[in-house]
């Protein structure tokens, strides 16, 4: 660990710079141009062979050793997110509306600096490293995408493994869980069909607004009733809009969410009770529902015994202070499109700094991390990886 350490700490300078210029040029979902072609440039320079439009906009590079062995993909998520950003720093994004208020700016990082670590070992390495820059993380399907253009495939992934900043953690934390760590993502969309009216005759219309309310109140007694308090799940409804006007009952009325869950059995049980209420409560208030509900992501499943290795690794790092073993999130991550048929870990680094201001959660319009976290997080992907394929 200490040489990848101190090759990471060597590359530390290059890497902040490289992180800052991806987060004054952010690109959304599936638009990441200028990106992937940094990228794409970055790793054909290295040597590696390079695959461009893979999931659209996803790039792949193969390290290959000079000895047979197994293959292990790392991803690196590259997309940003439609905020305005808040911040104001000398390195704030010059894409108006467009931010990278999630770290993936500080994974495509990692990843390039994960390559040039690992490329003048190619010689010791037996087996393949696929470097996978993912596109479109951010609920849009970029890592379906990519399974769908078989990048797991060509060489056939054996294991793999893939990270995030978390700025719900101060650096020098490090987490690695066994078994699910980010839930399965569900959203929904509820269209209520009624009988608009006169709003000082509601006697003869069917009200879709207060059927609404009936529905959105019933349905928080889902996870409460329905579902084990030793288990876990979320339902949240996201958005009501129907009517325009202040003396008109509108006709319809249309509701988004989402539900979070970690295993099929609980996720089945919520949408049974969800159809249940919904079209149940329509009727009773004299509506019609119409629920389309679509599958997001599945959950993040880590193996055991992949966690309980990154998590000794990161033991021997002196700037690592606090190693968990259980952090879970009901936030999603569709890198477990990639862990579904092969073992992997997907681990977190901690990447908040409440003295210094860089402690606003994910998302946010004034989200930015301790960039410190850059070479740790490079520092524990190459030694993870190389576990694998240096003999």
């Amino acid at each position: 660990m200490t040489d990848f350490l101190q090759r990471a700490k060597e590359l530390e300078q290059e890497m902040i710079a490289r992180r800052r210029d991806f987060h004054k040029h952010p690109e959304l979902g599936f638009q990441e141009i200028r990106t992937s072609g940094i990228v794409a440039k970055e790793l054909n320079r290295l040597g590696l062979e390079v695959r461009t439009g893979v999931g659209k906009t996803g790039v792949v590079g193969l390290l290959e050793g000079d000895k047979p062995g197994p293959t292990i993909l790392l991803r690196f998520d590259m997309d940003a997110l439609p905020i305005v950003e808040a911040n104001q720093t000398d390195y704030i994004s010059e894409n108006s509306g467009v931010m990278h208020a999630c770290g993936h700016d500080g994974h495509t990082t990692i990843g390039l600096a994960v390559a040039k670590m690992l490329m003048p070992l190619r010689k010791e390495i037996a087996g393949t490293i696929k470097f996978v820059f993912q596109p479109a993380e951010e609920g849009l399907g970029g890592a379906l995408a990519m399974v769908k253009d078989d990048v797991m495939n060509s060489p056939k992934v054996d294991r793999s493994l893939a990270l995030h900043l978390w700025n719900d953690k101060p650096f020098g934390w490090v987490s690695a869980t066994n078994g699910p760590c980010m839930a399965a993502a569900d959203k929904f969309t509820i269209t209520l069909q009624g009988k608009g009216g006169h709003g000082a005759a509601p006697y003869l219309a069917h009200d879709p607004i207060i059927a609404s309310a009936q529905i959105i109140t019933a349905l928080q007694t889902v996870v409460s009733r329905n579902i084990n308090a030793l288990d876990s799940a979320v339902l949240s409804m996201t958005s009501v809009k129907g009517g325009e006007a202040f003396n008109v009952i509108p006709d319809s009325v249309v509701m988004l969410g989402t539900v979070r869950t970690f295993t099929p059995d609980v996720r089945d049980r919520v949408m049974k009770r969800f159809e249940e209420i919904v079209i149940g409560l329509a009727k009773v208030m004299e509506c019609e529902a119409k629920i389309e509900y679509h599958t997001t992501t599945a959950a993040v499943l880590n193996d055991a015994a992949m966690s309980a290795e990154v998590r000794e690794l990161a033991k021997a790092m002196p700037d690592v202070t606090t190693i968990s073993d259980s952090e879970r999130t009901m936030g999603s991550e569709d890198m477990a499109y990639m862990m579904q048929t092969v073992p992997g870990c997907y681990f977190f680094i901690g990447s908040a700094n409440a003295e210094k201001g860089l402690n606003f959660p994910h998302h946010h319009p004034r989200f930015d991390f301790d960039e410190r976290a850059l070479a740790q997080g490079a520092a524990l992907m190459a030694q993870a990886a190389a576990r694998y394929v240096l003999k």
